[in-house]
């Protein structure tokens, strides 16, 4: 049989706004500033861009690292918000409304108004994930030990017989 290595599964969330009106060229100029980034690095940077598209996607990123929050309180395993990354970020281009402004001679200029669908995934970071991961085991572990002692210290000290490990008569 082969060696079968279990991997932590990594923790991984994502949010997303739909109908920003934000033309989409405008967000990717902000969201390639942040992309592959640690989560909190990615919030200092938002919060200095002096661009308008960066408050929306700050809160959307923020949005995001509350949804993984939630996903490892769900899961029953603590999370380090530390630990977290910006995996991928993209911006889609949503419907466009499109308006008619007055010029001269009786005549009519068409414009759109752009505007954007946002999406922000983090991960939780390949070695913090193992880390969890063992951490969880070893707990796991600690805890299984513990409930043996206990019964049987529990046994000891109402006098009745604690029976041997079961197995095999002779």
């Amino acid at each position: 049989m082969a060696n079968v290595q279990t991997q932590a599964p990594s923790i991984e969330a994502h949010a997303l706004a739909r109908h920003v009106r934000l033309s989409p060229q405008k967000a990717r100029l902000v969201m390639d500033l942040i992309r592959g980034h640690r989560a909190a690095d990615a919030l200092q940077v938002l919060r200095y861009t002096p661009k308008r598209a960066a408050r929306h996607i700050e809160k959307i990123l923020r949005s995001a690292i509350a949804n993984a929050e939630r996903k490892a309180e769900d899961a029953g395993s603590p999370l380090d918000v530390d630990e977290l990354y910006v995996s991928n970020c993209f911006v889609n281009e949503g419907p466009r409304w499109k308006r008619i402004r007055p010029a001269p001679m009786g005549r009519a200029f068409h414009y759109q108004k752009r505007t954007a669908h946002i999406w922000v995934g983090v991960a939780e970071h390949h070695m913090a994930a193992a880390e969890r991961h063992a951490a969880n085991l070893a707990e796991a572990e600690a805890q299984k030990g513990v409930r043996g002692v206990g019964r049987r210290v529990k046994k000891a000290l109402a006098g009745k017989k604690v029976p041997a490990k079961k197995g095999k008569k002779k």
